[in-house]
């Protein structure tokens, strides 16, 4: 039973020590790891348009991941990392992309359509209630009373 737990507890260990590595990519610290993560989630796959380079599968994805990885290594910033990324690219490598002029009508749209929304739905519910209003005249009325008086008559 001790022999099992020895092993156990260094099979522990060495797992710990063995560096970080995903996918095919050795890192030299959790911190660099970290920061591969969070870039390939937040970059954009240029073939499947709706996965992050974390999620895509597609070869393009796989060089955007090498591409990344050196310059983690390199010891680039994020800020440096994304700037190279757009420069190469586009924004439209960027998953959430930034607030510019270029991308103001993206942002503001859903504003936007929710307060014309909201417009359509008071002036509709409007009239819907003056379109329940309706007058009855006079004569109408006496024919209504003659039916209704009839009605009582035959019961």
């Amino acid at each position: 039973m001790t022999s099992r737990l020895t092993s156990f507890c260094l099979m522990l260990f060495f797992v710990t020590a063995v560096p970080a590595e995903i996918a095919g990519f050795p890192f030299e610290s959790e911190t660099q790891e970290q920061r591969f993560r969070d870039l390939s989630s937040e970059l954009r796959c240029l073939v499947c348009q709706n996965q992050s380079l974390a999620d895509s599968n597609a070869g393009l994805a796989q060089d955007l991941r090498s591409e990344l990885y050196q310059q983690v290594l390199t010891g680039n910033s994020n800020n440096q990392i994304i700037s190279f990324m757009t420069e190469r690219y586009g924004d439209f490598i960027l998953y959430k992309p930034r607030f510019a002029t270029k991308t103001l009508l993206l942002w503001l749209a859903p504003i936007l359509l929710f307060i014309v929304g909201i417009f359509c739905l008071i002036r509709f519910s409007k009239f819907k209630n003056q379109g329940q209003q309706t007058q009855v005249n006079e004569e109408e009325l006496q024919k209504i009373r003659a039916l209704l008086q009839a009605e009582e008559e035959k019961q």
